[in-house]
């Protein structure tokens, strides 16, 4: 499928992924509509940040991904959808877990139901790592059984399961996206990577963290929007769940090991406790198989291993330092 031979809508592209692909879809010469959360601030989340001869190009739609007639009418026209807007918090999962029902499987479900009824010739559904809970092997590859072990995990498989029933039931175009653990400019604090460069750069030497001995498969965000692109550009993806990850694992106390090298500086490491998952809810362990990926797509991470983590957070580092962009965020809270 050819990414610049119709209009393509974004869901979620006031967010961190969203914002970063809508840039990306841009500059590769597409016609881009953004479904962004409608709110009385008349702020678009990340894209107000976005370069203005990017912004300029495009056409922006308010509206709540939960309204069946909202999403069919920001639909109407396109050919290609991009669904990225959920709610991704897993804190907050436990908090307000009917909001994550409402958002992401009733909003999945909005999305579907409207590609259905429009014939709209892709839908791109995005998932999460956090669906198969902790490894029973590693590598994780797409045939992995499935665990809930947070609501918002829960939420995911159950929207991921619905956008197949549609591919099965009613042959809807679709193609599911797995990304892991990804990170980079424009993340909320809620994530660990954030979490620890901003607490270091705000000038913070005992730093608060969770759990530390859980493994993670972290990729870099210009690796996971090209997987985002290449599974739209591939025919064989519709019907296929597809990981995207850097096939390289690494514990969150050896990560912030690894950040505080980068950043030269001398802390202290703190577990709080309010930072804790519940003992059955951690996910001890995250690694991908991104073998089918490369056969199916062609796609590969240039961010992979040690040297590629490296390089991604010394240009994590770099943008969350520059005191414009480290205003934005309040590091003496902990971020649902």
């Amino acid at each position: 499928m050819k990414l610049n031979s119709g209009k393509i809508l974004l869901t979620g592209a006031d967010g961190f992924l969203g914002s970063h692909l809508a840039e990306a879809l841009v500059r590769s010469g597409c016609n881009v509509r953004t479904f962004v959360f409608y709110n009385s601030f008349n702020s678009r989340g990340w894209l107000d940040n976005t370069p203005p001869d990017i912004l300029q190009q495009l056409d922006i739609v308010v509206g709540d991904i939960r309204d069946p007639y909202g999403v069919k009418k920001a639909m109407t026209g396109c050919n290609l959808v991009f669904h990225l807007a959920a709610l991704v918090a897993i804190p907050y999962s436990y908090h307000s877990p009917e909001t994550y029902v409402d958002t992401n499987i009733k909003g999945t479900l909005n999305i579907l139901q409207a590609a259905r009824e429009l014939g709209v010739e892709k839908v791109i559904h995005t998932s999460t790592s956090e669906v198969y809970g902790s490894a029973r092997y590693v590598p994780i590859d797409e045939n992995h059984p499935l665990q809930g072990q947070s609501p918002y995990a829960a939420t995911k498989i159950a929207a991921d399961q619905l956008a197949l029933a549609f591919y099965r039931s009613f042959q809807t175009p679709v193609a599911i996206i797995r990304p892991f653990n990804t990170y980079g400019p424009r993340q909320s604090a809620r994530a660990v990577i954030p979490t620890i460069i901003t607490q270091l750069a705000s000038g913070q030497r005992i730093i608060k963290l969770g759990a530390t001995h859980p493994t993670r498969d972290f990729n870099y965000i210009q690796d996971t929007i090209s997987g985002f692109l290449a599974v739209a550009a591939c025919d064989e993806a519709i019907g296929e769940i597809i990981n995207i990850g850097s096939n390289y694992e690494i514990a969150v106390g050896s990560l912030a090991k690894t950040i505080i090298d980068l950043m030269q500086v001398e802390v202290k490491i703190e577990t709080d406790a309010e930072r804790l998952r519940p003992k059955k809810s951690e996910v001890e362990r995250l690694w991908a198989d991104n073998s089918k990926a490369q056969r199916l797509l062609g796609w590969h991470p240039t961010y992979g291993g040690i040297d590629g983590l490296k390089r991604g957070l010394e240009e994590t580092i770099h943008w969350f330092c520059d005191p414009n962009h480290l205003k934005k965020y309040r590091t003496d809270v902990y971020n649902l």
